[in-house]
């Protein structure tokens, strides 16, 4: 029965023939602990028919997860808080969790969620992107679960807004932003949409065939979309630190490499379009620098610089 129930989890739909043979019992076997899992509390819905199968709906009442209501409420604030970014690499796994824990939720309870998220000011305070909501994270990663097409608005990066329709994939969770790798249908080619640019994410209710994405890992694909994107400024920076010290700092966003025969000093060289980020990696190594290019981070360095000394009088 735990089976069944992680399977009913995992997809909006299951056809009963095909629940059954993944559970390896007879169509009668699998109608009667169906019945048990409703007796517990779960809501599975059943239809009849050739095409007929079974769907975990949202009840009444949470099912009998040994959690009263006040618990699912924190569970579902600090999943939110957790996809949002604020526990880094772990902002995949609560978006799974946080669809399961949704799929159940009461409206009451769905409610409570909201309102604590509306009138609750994070306490973390990170290091890059903007706020996604979590709400249209799991609207996606819904849709993606279940092979259905999303519509949603999209702002592109020259500030342009259209209506987007596709065969989402995956969603990743790079730099502290979240991307959607996604067929599109009005262009016939694989996208990649950042999630802050995206609103009104909505489920059309068409089901697709999931197609091959090129090379097949979702992660390669957005960081390969992402390098040929033209950027305003190479940063060049030789830094007095090992480079396996500055690469836990910047992570993927720039290329770190060693300088000169020992492991004390390396290169830091990344692409970007605002100066902010490699001079919070700077500030964060905390090791002597020289910045080779460009001649606008030197001045922006040398303007944090005196800024503060003032501050330190």
């Amino acid at each position: 029965m735990l089976q069944l129930l992680s399977l009913l989890q995992t997809h909006r739909f299951w056809p009963g023939t095909e629940l059954a043979g993944r559970l390896e019992v007879s169509e009668r076997t699998l109608r009667r602990d169906v019945e048990r899992l409703r007796d517990l509390g779960y809501p599975v819905n059943a239809s009849r028919g050739v095409a007929g199968g079974y769907q975990l709906q949202a009840g009444a009442a949470m099912p009998p997860l040994l959690l009263d209501d006040d618990e699912a409420v924190a569970i579902a604030v600090g999943l939110r808080t957790a996809a949002a970014g604020a526990v880094d690499g772990i902002e995949e796994i609560s978006v799974r969790a946080l669809t399961k824990v949704v799929q159940v939720m009461p409206p009451n309870l769905r409610r409570r969620v909201d309102a604590l998220r509306a009138y609750t000011v994070p306490g973390f305070v990170g290091g890059g992107g903007p706020t996604v909501d979590a709400t249209a994270l799991t609207v996606i990663a819904q849709c993606c679960r279940d092979d259905e097409r999303l519509r949603f608005a999209y702002t592109t990066r020259e500030g342009g807004r259209a209506v987007r329709v596709v065969e989402p994939h995956r969603l990743v969770s790079l730099g502290r932003r979240w991307y959607l790798v996604a067929w599109d249908t009005d262009r016939a080619d694989w996208r990649t949409f950042r999630v802050d640019r995206l609103t009104d994410p909505a489920a059309t209710g068409a089901r697709f065939r999931p197609r091959a994405l090129p090379g097949g890992d979702a992660g390669a694909f957005v960081r390969r979309q992402i390098a040929a994107i033209p950027t305003r400024y190479r940063v060049d920076v030789r830094i007095n630190a090992p480079a396996a010290t500055v690469r836990r700092v910047v992570g993927r966003w720039a290329r770190v490499e060693a300088d000169g025969d020992g492991d004390g000093a390396c290169r830091m060289l990344m692409n970007t379009d605002h100066l902010e980020w490699p001079v919070s990696v700077l500030a964060s190594v905390g090791a002597g620098f020289e910045v080779a290019e460009p001649a606008e981070l030197r001045a922006r360095v040398r303007e944090i610089g005196r800024l503060f000394s003032r501050a330190s009088g």
